[in-house]
């Protein structure tokens, strides 16, 4: 879980932006998008190898 304190004298716009970027920075964000919904465990391979070889394509 992240967690802000807020400083001395800090806007709650700057302490809301820390907040974001350590939520980003653990992993919380891209987590939250990969339970969005259930996708079954052949979809999940399927997609994975697609994404392996879209990033084979890219490399050569």
């Amino acid at each position: 879980m992240s967690e802000v304190h807020i400083k001395d004298n800090e806007s709650l716009d700057s302490a809301l932006k820390r907040f974001k970027r350590n939520c980003v920075k653990a992993g919380i964000v891209s987590d939250l998008r990969k339970k969005e919904y259930y996708q079954s465990p052949s979809v999940k391979r399927r997609k994975k190898s697609e994404a392996a070889r879209k990033n084979k394509s890219k490399r050569y």
